[in-house]
């Protein structure tokens, strides 16, 4: 059984989702259009507020989610139940019970840097496949795209100094918890405080201790003197309960060698000059600095020159508190009727589409990302493209898995080097440029052409 932190119930993945997807699936069945397929792109029209790029993440559950979806007894008999299927024929939920997805897939590698407009997960299937699986993949890859993002520009800001995901406690559930832990790993994030997500995906775990183990002893020395008796071989002391440089001046009186001292209130660059200070002078230079309290890439960023060791960053990442979302949409790209494809688009204002499946196409410089071109899967790539560059991977044909998904250290690898690959010019957390990313002229030819047919 897959772990429900990871992977929630399969028993109702079929109706883990919005009514209005099965809403639709009714009147595709009504409609007789259930074995015309449809190819949906999954992408971002713009980046969230304050980000230059995207870190893909999520797909693993996407996945798990696409060859688990069914129907059985149970959510049927509910879905009959609901009003909006009074008048429903009893051949649709027939059609449902006997549910298995059986299309294609094809998405951006997790851990790749993805920009607006670029298909990050790709799907034709049949209309119905396609359309009902919306909601779920929206919001897997979404989710773990946005902390994954997060998690890369604080490791930027920490400038190669380890950061740990703190944030399990205000996650916005025990299983976000364990998935934003797998999305800081994979965007760059040394390990987490999150012992589930480290049992389950042999990320690394650490911990330190609460002001409430200081407070619960009589004297501030003696909860520093037992806690390192239970840990004498790696123990990180708090020291900020009362006074944070008192307290630093009484871990020096302790016996043996400390491995950490966490500051997690107060001018923390300051207080690490002095605590750095303290330690030298009693011959402590091995024992790290650690920092905690509130942080975010901002904060990191104006303690860069601080002789701070590592940091411990929690709510700010793993609900990515100022970019929530990175507002994906799913769209309808194109059909396949009686055998033959039919381009799809929205030419709504501020909401218009590009027809047709992609392909995404990446140019290299020098070893460096340079801009990437959006196209179709007829089209030779343009001068100094490298048709091996074209971005999106096969994962899922005739409904099966196609390919060996890797570990979470393999794809926060992968990122890493997506990360140094991306000029920094890309990577400033203010003031950035933004990466160039165009349709090709043919593809922008089709959309004109189809634009005409469609509104006159």
């Amino acid at each position: 059984m897959r772990p429900a932190s990871l992977f929630p119930s399969e028993e109702t993945l079929g109706i883990n989702t919005d009514l209005y997807e099965l809403a639709m699936a009714a009147a595709y069945f009504k409609a007789g259009r259930m074995g015309d397929q449809g190819t949906f792109e999954l992408f971002t029209r713009e980046l969230p507020t304050g980000r230059n790029f995207l870190v893909a993440a999520g797909l693993e559950q996407a996945l798990h989610f696409i060859q688990n979806l069914q129907f059985n007894d149970k959510t049927l008999e509910y879905l009959r139940g609901l009003e909006l299927f009074e008048a429903t024929e009893a051949a649709f939920f027939d059609h449902l019970s006997s549910l298995r997805f059986t299309g294609q897939i094809n998405a951006l590698p997790e851990g790749t840097i993805f920009f607006p407009n670029e298909p990050i997960l790709q799907i034709t299937a049949p209309i119905i496949e396609a359309q009902i699986v919306e909601t779920y993949l929206i919001n897997s890859i979404n989710f773990q795209s946005m902390v994954a993002s997060k998690a890369a520009r604080i490791c930027l800001a920490a400038k190669g100094k380890p950061v740990i995901d703190f944030g399990t406690r205000r996650a916005h559930s025990p299983q976000a918890g364990v998935l934003a832990a797998r999305a800081a790993f994979i965007g760059g994030c040394e390990g987490t405080s999150n012992v589930l997500a480290g049992y389950e995906l042999g990320i690394p775990v650490y911990g330190t201790m609460a002001h409430s183990f200081v407070q619960f002893f009589d004297q501030e020395f003696e909860a520093f003197r037992r806690f390192h008796e239970a840990f004498p071989d790696g123990s990180t002391i708090l020291v900020d309960t009362y006074d944070t440089l008192a307290g630093v001046k009484k871990v020096l009186d302790l016996p043996g060698e400390i491995d950490a001292v966490r500051l997690d209130s107060g001018d923390l660059h300051q207080l690490s000059v002095e605590t750095r200070r303290l330690l030298d002078e009693q011959g402590r230079s091995k024992v790290r600095i650690f920092a905690s309290g509130d942080l975010n890439e901002a904060k990191l960023q104006a303690l860069a020159n601080s002789p701070i060791d590592g940091y411990g960053v929690g709510t700010e990442l793993v609900v990515s508190a100022d970019a929530p979302s990175c507002n994906l949409v799913y769209k309808l790209v194109e059909v396949v009727r009686e055998g033959k494809i039919q381009p799809r688009m929205k030419t709504s204002q501020g909401k218009a589409t590009l027809p047709y499946r992609k392909h995404i196409l990446r140019r290299i410089c020098e070893g460096s990302f340079s801009g990437d071109q959006l196209c179709t899967k007829t089209e030779l790539p343009a001068e100094g493209m490298d048709e091996d560059l074209s971005l999106l991977q096969n994962y899922v044909k005739n409904g099966r898995l196609v390919c060996e998904l890797p570990e979470a250290r393999q794809i926060r690898k992968y990122a890493g080097e997506q990360l140094r690959r991306l000029p920094a010019i890309f990577k400033l957390l203010r003031g950035a440029q933004a990466y160039p990313v165009e349709p090709s002229p043919h593809l922008l030819q089709i959309q004109k052409e189809l634009k005409k047919e469609l509104v006159g």
